[in-house]
């Protein structure tokens, strides 16, 4: 007996292939109506597909959880926006209006006027992706809504959908008018009080006490406008942004700034690591330990490094941040648009007495270590691509001394916990044939005194987070695939090393890659989705844990 429905993974990879096709079409098309005639594939796709991180989208009651989720990677005040305008980046950073930043998602965002939103992509069609299935979903929810708002029969308002309508207009709510518009709330929504009293907690804000009631309001609001007023939600994607996608625009110029610096600091001949991490873990594990010395003295690195993790502890962070760059570290500010800022860690600075790990070769020969931030999905081809490519100096290419390449990232992980390790040795693509095996320098073995779960398999690139459930991922693990764990940008790491390696010799063809994962979630176990909440205190220490390890085999410590 299987443990996996072949039938619905079946079903599922065709949902993903047509979401896949819809919006590569209605990208080309340049605008869509989301509730109208061209955003039913998508609409009939997402509810086929009914990923694990969307709750309950495919039910008659309104799901909270997948709210907190897409609200979290979408601009503050676009449940009130019926235009939504995907562009390039056109110079609105130029113009008085303030930037939107969602708090989980690094993309600017500009509310034009009260019906307008401009969303600047620069990191690729994965954004893109990740923006079209969150707004689908939230189209979705509303148009539960309307279906109890609005009773088509009669053309007349529910009742608690006009309680709900006077209580947004009051700029003050009393503790028992706040309950008795939470109750209708709640029976618009076909969840319990107990539920939506939460989300109203979890979403307050001091500026804005009742967002959610603002929220769920303006999602109804507009799904109402559209059905009486026939005044359609729509997408749009700018004539520029069209024409710029696929063409590395950013990750050229994100490549270039970090190649100027190298040939200012002249470090361009030297021995060139680059790992993709975040701005803290590789930093601290060079520096933390002798900067903060007095302070954590003969205590266990990860006491230091959890303690640096803590919010409450800026002046320690900001205290290894200055040791850091009096000791050969150069910070770079993405001003490309790729969102991706790098740290340039110049080792030849790097002795006994300054830093943990060092190069007791010659200045001539100390590595250089480049550290980027997160890519995000289709970003991690671009960015690498352009990176790994030569210089030209005096009309010959100049190639780059590459030593390395080493990945850590968080990763779904399909048998284990939050926090547990993936080691893969392959990538494949979700919904196509491409599949990318390759030599893994880091094993479970070199994790086994971790006292953390340790999983060595297939990884497999999903398109976005929303894409996938746990039909396909139960197909994917318990099938010859053999997939240990899910993320997005794997596959666009592996095939720019592969093409720069192999096939256009830019590097060397026998580089060394390391490939590690944390895991951030479960999606094969209730409530353990993305959309249950963040890892918390639990990620420093598997962050350090691979940081470390790829430290010690870029330094052949033994």
């Amino acid at each position: 007996m299987n443990v996996f429905d072949k039938n619905k993974a079946r079903n599922s990879t065709n949902a993903i292939k047509r979401l896949y096709i819809s919006m590569q079409y209605l990208i080309s098309r340049g605008f869509y109506k989301p509730m109208g005639n061209s955003g039913e594939e998508l609409r009939s796709a997402l509810l086929e597909l009914s990923p694990e991180i969307y709750g309950s989208i495919a039910d008659e009651k309104n799901e909270i959880d997948g709210l907190k989720y897409i609200l979290d990677r979408l601009p503050a005040g676009i449940h009130h926006c019926n235009h939504i305008n995907l562009t390039s980046d056109e110079g609105f950073s130029k113009t008085h209006f303030k930037a939107i930043i969602p708090a989980k998602r690094r993309r600017n965002c500009y509310r034009i006027d009260p019906e307008q939103m401009n969303i600047e992509i620069t990191r690729g069609r994965s954004d893109i992706y990740d923006i079209l299935t969150h707004l689908t979903f939230l189209y979705i929810e509303a148009d539960k809504l309307l279906k109890r708002i609005y009773t088509g029969e009669s053309k007349s308002l529910n009742r608690d959908w006009i309680k709900i309508e006077a209580a947004v207009s009051k700029k003050k709510l009393n503790q028992m008018e706040l309950e008795n518009i939470l109750i209708h709330l709640a029976s618009l929504m076909g969840r319990t009080y107990t539920e939506v009293e939460e989300a109203h907690r979890h979403f307050a804000t001091k500026e804005e006490p009742h967002r959610f009631i603002d929220i769920i309001y303006g999602m109804g609001k507009l799904a109402l406008d559209e059905k009486v007023n026939s005044n359609a939600r729509v997408i749009r994607f700018s004539p520029l942004l069209r024409e710029r996608l696929g063409h590395h625009i950013y990750g050229e110029k994100w490549a270039n700034n970090i190649k100027d610096i190298l040939i200012k600091k002249k470090l361009i001949n030297r021995p060139i690591h680059l790992i993709s991490a975040n701005m803290h873990s590789v930093m601290n594990a060079l520096f933390a330990p002798k900067a903060l010395g007095a302070e954590f003295d003969k205590k266990p690195h990860l006491n230091i490094y959890q303690a640096l993790s803590e919010p409450q502890n800026e002046q320690l962070r900001t205290k290894v941040l200055k040791y850091a760059q009096k000791n050969g570290m150069i910070y770079l500010k993405d001003q490309s648009g790729t969102n991706i800022d790098v740290q340039v860690f110049d080792m030849a600075f790097c002795n006994e007495e300054a830093c943990s790990y060092y190069s007791p070769e010659d200045r001539q020969y100390a590595p250089v270590l480049i550290v980027m931030d997160y890519a995000f999905g289709e970003q991690a081809f671009e960015t690498i691509d352009e990176f790994l490519k030569p210089i030209q100096v005096n009309n010959r290419a100049q190639y780059l001394n590459m030593q390395s390449i080493s990945i850590m990232g968080k990763a779904g992980i399909l048998e284990g916990k939050k926090g547990d390790l993936m080691i893969p040795n392959a990538h494949i693509f979700e919904g196509t044939a491409d599949n990318y095996p390759f030599d893994n320098q880091l094993k479970a073995s070199d994790f086994s005194n971790s006292e953390l779960g340790v999983q060595e398999g297939t990884m497999i690139s999903v398109l976005g987070t929303s894409l996938q459930n746990k039909e396909l991922l139960s197909y994917f693990k318990h099938s010859s695939w053999n997939v240990i764990g899910l993320e997005m940008e794997g596959v666009h790491y592996q095939k720019a090393i592969q093409a720069a390696s192999k096939i256009r010799g830019n590097i060397k063809p026998d580089i060394v890659v390391r490939y590690a994962y944390y895991a951030s979630d479960n999606p094969l176990e209730t409530g353990g989705t993305l959309a249950s909440g963040g890892l918390g205190n639990t990620g420093v220490k598997p962050t350090y844990l691979i940081t470390e390890k790829i430290l010690e085999q870029l330094f052949n410590i033994k």
